[in-house]
């Protein structure tokens, strides 16, 4: 191999790439992770064996690397020549020998800022000698030579590209990001967008740009402009971005090179609660798109929620497998879902496998709100989170079932497509699923392995309150109640079991610079603010730290009587159903493990998943736990998965779902591992920045091997 060296010091990389060779290229990439979620396909599967049943209780730390940035670390580093890719928790890419640990580069914020974000990934791509990283941060996309990580001056605007670029004037200021890596097909990367899920949130286009330079190649429109098939699906003015926008790929994308073509699952249109002003099925949102590569065509379509207002929208890529139906074999691409169905198509055709039905649903009791009357639900496989709760589902080991029971008689609890209502709504599976980003792993015989969350929340529906300035004579106090209340509440509480941290007593806790980032560029769940004037981000700051407004005059119109930007109704936040001490109120398993073959749509095994080690030591069996980050299956008969609060990191069989290994690591590991080999060892790798649920911060990323 020959390589072009561009900085001192990098003959280790040259070393390393070398040992990685081998006569068979097949063999190389089969002992590497090159692509997020390990694949392609997207089904987390590796060929490897030296990890397996008999032996991985023998697995010992091999190396840790120590980011020194906590926070959060959703990542799935991706493995390459030896050399492994990956992220911080402040978005700052990096590179190290995959056998060592040691950091080859690092790619700094020459201003010296501090971006917070949930990166999942970055991406490689290679031609000849040239070889390139691309990964996001805020609205750009960055191209990086793999080698040095150094920017490359010639993709875009010195080696930086706008995720807006593609999504028309109206997206020029709002709120543009991706959490998830790009999807490459020959020299293009389609790229996954997070936008807000407001009344101002940009359109959800999905954009394929060139590698080598930065262009754009295609956009495919999943609001569609007049003429275009779909639009009857929308009031006539959606596709103007007025109060109406998303429709937006935000989980990733799977791609069948061989057919050229890329699978899109689409997430909700905004406002994501109330539709009144988006009348309609609303296509292409909440739909499975299978477009042409290298244009952008659209081939088929699945709409998997019709005129969705709970936030169903699809939550991780698809999985291509192929599996064997009346004794032929088909190539398919499955699909999970937050409401826990899995629905699984002929990859070409879009023909269901199973078959689809459509059911009737409850109708929304809010004015100007028209649910759509019926759902699609596959008859197979049964889905793989509950459905419904009654009196007799409660938490029969909380202190506080009588208040459950009486909170759960005053909600509407009408089945999963319940709408949500004045009363309150109980909305489960919740809303981070059923699935989450994580995803579903794939063995090659076509036995999906998907872990589930099994959390309820409640949540109302309530008209949008307006501003009283005479009341409210604080600007910042304004701005906090139109923007920041729904989910840190009105009195900055927050919730921490819903992941929204306390405002309370900033100024003892964090550099106000830290929380201006926040707001301005977003972190985690929250979106950037890109709205809001100097002016407000200044007096929202001094609310927050318990100091008076700035001498500047208030805004003519106080901020939260602009009602322009906003939905005529709001939620009450983003709240989970639990009891006073913090434990779900529907009964356990919380977390489940599921192995469904979809050569038959049966269920192998299910198990209980995740743990709260505090109700363990009380001698309450195990009870299962939400979890974020998906599993890694391989050719060893395992199955090894995270993405617990309780800081574990675990080893399945794959066959039985029996537990053969466990570990704690430095920090909750919420992101899916790795595995792959260097020089004949296999390593399994995991990013541990804690700090969902309520777990501790962590800043590493930790590798296990077997001994010497």
């Amino acid at each position: 191999m020959n390589v072009n060296f561009r900085a001192c010091g990098l003959a280790v990389v040259f070393f390393i790439f070398l040992s990685a060779c081998t006569d068979s290229d097949n063999k190389i990439k089969s002992s590497e992770w090159r692509e997020y979620l390990g694949g392609p396909d997207r089904n987390h599967y590796s060929m490897l064996d030296q990890i397996n049943i008999s032996n991985v209780s023998r697995l010992i730390k091999a190396w840790e690397y120590h980011t020194g940035d906590s926070g959060q670390i959703q990542c799935n580093p991706i493995i390459v020549n030896g050399v492994l890719y990956g992220i911080t928790a402040t978005m700052q890419p990096f590179a190290l020998n995959a056998a060592t640990g040691k950091e080859l580069w690092r790619q700094r914020d020459s201003l010296g800022t501090t971006w917070y974000g949930n990166l999942r990934g970055v991406v490689y791509w290679e031609q000849e000698e040239d070889k390139r990283i691309l990964y996001t941060k805020e609205s750009w996309l960055h191209a990086l030579d793999a080698l040095t990580g150094k920017p490359i001056l010639t993709f875009g605007d010195s080696g930086k590209v706008s995720l807006r670029t593609g999504l028309g004037p109206t997206a020029e200021k709002k709120f543009v990001i991706s959490n998830t890596p790009g999807t490459v097909f020959e020299d293009l990367i389609v790229m996954p967008l997070r936008v807000s899920e407001g009344t101002d949130a940009a359109l959800g286009y999905i954009q394929a740009f060139n590698i080598k330079t930065g262009k754009l190649a295609w956009v495919f429109k999943t609001i569609p402009d007049p003429g275009q098939p779909g639009y009857e699906t929308w009031p006539p003015e959606a596709h103007k971005n007025s109060n109406v926008g998303a429709a937006n790929n935000w989980s990733g994308m799977a791609v069948d090179r061989k057919r050229a073509i890329i699978y899109v699952p689409t997430g909700s249109a905004s406002f994501d609660f109330h539709g009144g002003n988006r009348k309609g099925s609303n296509l292409y949102a909440n739909t499975l798109l299978a477009l042409n590569a290298r244009n952008g065509e659209r081939l088929w379509h699945f709409q998997f929620v019709h005129h969705d207002i709970l936030d169903r929208d699809a939550p991780a890529p698809p999985n291509l497998l192929t599996v064997t139906h009346n004794g032929k074999k088909i190539d398919a691409v499955a699909q999970v879902t937050k409401q826990g169905y899995v629905f699984l198509f002929n990859r070409e055709t879009g023909e269901p496998l199973f078959p689809i039905e459509e059911k009737p649903v409850p109708p929304s009791d809010i004015p100007g709100e028209e649910a759509w009357p019926t759902q699609p639900v596959p008859v197979k496989p049964e889905p793989y989170a509950r459905q419904a709760i009654t009196a007799n589902d409660l938490n029969p080991h909380s202190k506080y079932v009588n208040e459950l029971e009486e909170k759960l008689k005053k909600s509407r609890n009408e089945g999963p497509f319940t709408p949500l209502s004045k009363q309150g709504t109980v909305v489960f599976p919740g809303l981070d699923g059923g699935a989450e980003w994580g995803g579903a792993a794939v063995d090659p015989g076509g036995v999906m392995y998907i872990n589930s969350s099994e959390m309820a929340w409640l949540i109302s529906l309530n008209e949008t309150a307006t501003t009283d300035s005479k009341k409210m004579v604080n600007p910042g106090e304004q701005v906090y109640a139109a923007n920041c209340s729904s989910c840190h509440g009105s009195e900055r509480k927050g919730n921490a079991a819903s992941g929204f941290p306390s405002l309370v007593n900033l100024n003892n806790r964090l550099e106000k610079q830290h929380v201006l980032n926040a707001i301005t560029s977003g972190k985690g769940m929250m979106p950037a603010f890109k709205r809001l004037s100097d002016k407000e981000l200044s007096d929202l700051v001094a609310f927050l730290y318990g100091e008076k407004p700035g001498a500047a005059a208030a805004p003519k119109e106080p901020v939260g009587n602009d009602n322009d930007n906003k939905p005529p109704y709001s939620i009450s936040g983003y709240t989970k159903f639990l009891d006073k001490d913090g434990y779900p109120a529907v009964a356990p398993p919380w977390g489940t493990l599921n192995a469904i073959d979809l050569n038959t749509g049966e269920y192998k095994w299910k198990k209980v998943f995740g743990e709260y080690p505090e109700l363990s030591a009380k001698g309450i069996p195990q009870t299962g736990s939400e979890s974020y980050g998906g599993p890694v299956v391989t050719a060893g008969g395992l199955l090894i998965i995270a993405g617990t609060k309780d800081r574990k990191l675990r080893a399945y069989n794959k066959d039985n779902g029996e537990l053969i290994w466990e570990t704690t690591l430095p920090a909750a590991g919420f992101a899916t591992p790795s595995t792959y080999e260097v020089n004949g060892k296999q390593y399994i790798v995991i990013a541990c920045g804690g700090t969902k649920l309520g777990a501790a911060k962590g800043e590493s990323y930790v590798a296990f091997a077997l001994p010497d």
